[in-house]
């Protein structure tokens, strides 16, 4: 079923990209203005891409962080428990050996 929403997807991107293209080339702008209008759109597109990328890379670098945080916080606390158990079962050792 994925594969198949895959493969609509991309006829559908396709067919968005082709009939771009023949809208700019249809357009009523001379070749010069279309190249123009073409170029100018393709480096608002490139700027567009770069700071979406950036802003995605700052939102993983944020959720990386914060993962951290969280393991460093367990690892904590379960390493205080761990003495605390071993802390309340030494106690019971010494007086066995003791006796």
């Amino acid at each position: 079923m994925t594969e198949k929403v895959d493969s609509m997807g991309r006829y559908f991107v396709a067919g968005l990209a082709i009939g771009w293209v023949i809208g700019i080339l249809f357009a009523p702008k001379s070749g010069d203005g279309a190249r123009d209008y073409l170029s100018q759109k393709i480096n608002e597109g490139h700027k567009h891409a770069r700071k979406k990328a950036r802003e995605l890379r700052e939102r993983a670098e944020d959720l990386i962080d914060r993962g951290k945080e969280m393991v460093n916080e367990k690892k904590d606390e379960i390493a205080e428990k761990l003495d605390d158990a071993i802390k309340a079962h030494l106690p019971e050792k010494s007086k066995a050996k003791g006796a």
